[in-house]
């Protein structure tokens, strides 16, 4: 007499799927919200319908000066602590992806630290380093803030596609002739382009709506984030802080989709 076997279930539980969708719409109605709050027709309050939509809080935004200068900073800090974050991030996952040397494990849990640690903990350090050396606060002050933890970003999708790719493409380039550079140029940076460029958009997007960290060493300088901080403090035009919020919204959401279907394409090109 044959034992049934019972299958597993692939299919998600209805519950399981309505926990999903719960999670979902408390993560995104906020956002919902803030967007419908820059077409609100009141200028002083958040009041649920609002009374009236309207569009001239983005003419009144885009003809801010102050928002222009924030947004200006925001985007060169940004690239400057991508840029930054790619090559500091890649040197070390190269060094760190195969070889075998004492301490390597510390090393790692050093570059990943400024990412785990509250934003509130790194800001205090930054600061205190600053005022040791004698650092005056300058853009650059929070370009190199906003690198320690872009860095991670880089670092974690560079060490995973170099742990990926085959040792044996390497040597099959350099047993062919090529020599480091040409096997860098040709075989290397190929498998690893897309996950430095999918490192770079989050970096990107971190840096540019960063606030904590920022507070702790821009000095008198206002970034994006940090001039929106002040508006909700001491409110003028709420609207006009909820439209620039929609822009940072479509700023940061581009890379990091950017960022999602590449690495998921490159996941579903080596299941093939």
């Amino acid at each position: 007499m044959r034992s049934k076997v019972s299958t597993p279930r692939l299919g998600a539980s209805w519950g399981l799927k309505a926990a999903t969708w719960a999670g979902v719409l408390f993560l995104h109605i906020p956002l919902a919200l803030i967007i419908l709050y820059a077409f609100s027709s009141e200028d002083k309050s958040y009041v649920f319908p609002p009374p009236g939509l309207t569009t001239k809080w983005f003419a009144v935004a885009l003809g801010r000066e102050d928002v222009w200068a924030a947004i200006k900073l925001s985007t060169q800090v940004a690239l400057w602590a991508t840029a930054i974050a790619v090559v500091l991030g890649t040197l070390a996952a190269a060094a760190l992806a195969r070889t075998q040397f004492f301490g390597r494990e510390a090393v790692s849990l050093l570059l990943i630290l400024p990412i785990a640690l509250p934003g509130v903990v790194t800001g205090i350090a930054l600061r205190s380093a600053y005022g040791t050396l004698e650092i005056p606060f300058s853009f650059w002050t929070i370009v190199i803030g906003h690198a320690t933890f872009c860095v991670v970003v880089v670092y974690n999708n560079a060490v995973a596609r170099l742990r990926r790719i085959s040792p044996s493409l390497l040597e099959a380039s350099m047993d062919l002739g090529a020599n480091a550079f040409q096997t860098f140029r040709y075989v290397l940076l190929p498998q690893l382009g897309t996950a430095l460029l999918a490192g770079a958009l989050l970096a990107f997007a971190l840096s540019f709506d960063e606030v904590i960290v920022t507070t702790f060493t821009a000095g008198q300088q206002t970034t994006l984030p940090i001039w929106m901080l002040q508006e909700l403090i001491r409110p003028r035009q709420r609207p006009v802080t909820n439209v620039v919020a929609v822009f940072i919204i479509a700023l940061t959401f581009i890379p990091i989709l950017a960022a999602y279907w590449l690495t998921r394409a490159d996941e579903d090109s080596n299941n093939r």
